[in-house]
């Protein structure tokens, strides 16, 4: 499955990126690259960054909710009508969990994409077309600030990266492409690398009882009623531990010290199971 080649600082663009054309400035999220690809058999493979994995149970857990999102959301039907060939086309966005930004987790999609590669013509799609074919499959791609900004007119050193989207603050930064498929990001002057870690002061267990909240499983019981999806411990147990890793991803598996993860999640399971029984008896 193609790879996604990485994004140069404006610093580092190729010159004609800002002597030629028109520009598309889209949000640069905080998130964590994803790609997938529907094979003839219906069944979609996945990838990080580095990794592709054929069996959904191989994927790693901070992934996981976007595997989700995509499969409850994509539109195959709708892809299959566009396209001949399903498996010439893959997808590429960004997995929605925390890192450096706090985003507001009950609105921002568990997937946000980006870019679509054709092996049948050898190249990405145009930006515009890009927008267009996450729209119509389903999935929702990343915001666009501007749409066909005159190159000459667009001044890096001057420019004020605008607010996100998705949180009640700056976006980490600007993603510049121009049609011909050249890019080049440009970061908020506080944005923070991934690899800046932050320490873990609980164990597993006071991580389990801080973040698996009355609140939390309550909000995630709510949502399986509304779909008409029965509230047994296997459905929950799974969307309480997603939930919890969109928004605690940093802190559960890039601290200075390790979370025992699988002590974690039993402790997850415990209250996950101890919710449900109080939840029967008052019904």
């Amino acid at each position: 499955m193609k790879t996604f080649p990485s994004i140069p600082r404006v610093a580092d663009a190729p010159d004609e990126l800002f002597e030629q054309g028109h520009l598309w400035l889209l949000e640069k999220v905080d998130g964590a690259n994803f790609r997938f690809q529907l094979r003839e058999s219906g069944l979609i493979r996945f990838g990080d960054r580095n990794h592709v994995y054929d069996d959904l149970e191989n994927v790693p857990e901070p992934y996981q909710h976007a595997v989700r999102h995509v499969r409850s959301n994509l539109d195959r039907e709708a892809l299959r009508a566009a396209i001949d060939d399903v498996e010439t086309l893959v997808f590429f966005g960004e997995a929605m969990h925390h890192h450096a930004i706090d985003y507001d987790w009950d609105r921002t999609p568990s997937f946000l994409g980006f870019d679509v590669w054709s092996a049948r013509k050898d190249s990405f799609y145009p930006v515009d077309t890009v927008e267009r074919i996450f729209d119509r499959i389903g999935l929702q791609p990343v915001n666009v600030f501007e749409r066909e900004r005159r190159a000459r007119d667009f001044d890096p050193d001057s420019y004020s990266i605008p607010h996100s989207a998705w949180y009640d603050g700056p976006a980490a930064g600007v993603v510049v492409r121009n049609k011909r498929g050249q890019r080049a990001k440009l970061l908020h002057p506080s944005f923070r690398e991934v690899d800046e870690t932050i320490p873990v002061d609980a164990s597993a267990q006071e991580l389990a009882e801080r973040y698996a909240t009355e609140r939390r499983l309550e909000k995630l019981a709510s949502k399986l009623d509304d779909q008409d999806r029965p509230v047994t411990f296997d459905p929950l147990y799974e969307r309480v531990l997603e939930d919890i890793v969109r928004e605690e991803h940093k802190r559960l598996y890039h601290g200075d010290t390790r979370v025992d993860i699988n002590t974690f999640r039993s402790e997850v399971g415990a209250l996950t199971q101890q919710f449900l029984e109080e939840r029967a008896g008052s019904a």
